[in-house]
């Protein structure tokens, strides 16, 4: 079965102001390299009144919706919150009957369906800086904000619109080195 690399992140307009609703978007990459070329598509998702933590949260799961179980999924992402919570936190928690020492576990609903949608699968978390010149984090990013400002979702996979987005990038002199035709192995090291 064919490796999937997703990219995704999250953005919430307003946190820092309490006294109203913050809307909140999510949106994510779905990479597949196949003969030589990478085959791409995109989603995102878009809630009212959220926050950041939670909006990563949700592009997991809904990443997960629509993967195979059964292929492998290498997922980035620049929330530590996310990647953290994924590799290492939600272990202990489970174990511990998903109660903590220092307090509530935030977003417990979500973090229990992440957890099931993990078993048995073949997935990496793999964390990024975020705004620090990756094309796909930059683009996801675009995506969220997108999807948080309009609050619109994509309803599902679409047509990616990544290869557009990186062309008008590059008319700005950004991501002038990024080569399309390097695989996963130039990529991610694998």
């Amino acid at each position: 079965m064919d490796t999937l690399y997703i990219h995704a992140d999250e953005s919430c307009l307003g946190n820092q102001n309490q006294d109203r609703a913050s809307p909140g978007g999510a949106g994510g990459l779905v990479e597949v390299w196949r003969d030589g070329a990478w085959e791409r598509q995109d989603f995102w998702l878009s809630e009212p009144d959220t926050t950041n933590n939670r909006m990563a949260l949700r592009s997991a799961l809904d990443a997960l919706g629509g993967a195979p179980r059964d292929s492998a999924i290498r997922f980035t992402s620049d929330s530590q919150y996310l990647v953290k919570g994924i590799n290492e936190w939600r272990h202990g928690w489970k174990r511990a009957n998903w109660v903590r020492k220092t307090g509530k576990i935030m977003n417990l609903e979500l973090w229990k369906a992440l957890d099931a949608a993990l078993a048995g699968r073949d997935f990496k978390a793999i964390w990024v800086r975020g705004h620090d010149g990756h094309p796909e984090n930059e683009y996801v990013d675009f995506l969220a904000t997108r999807a948080a400002a309009d609050q619109t979702q994509s309803g599902g996979l679409v047509a990616a619109g990544f290869q557009a987005w990186l062309e008008a990038q590059r008319e700005k002199g950004r991501f002038r080195d990024y080569r399309e035709s390097d695989g996963p192995a130039a990529r991610f090291g694998i």
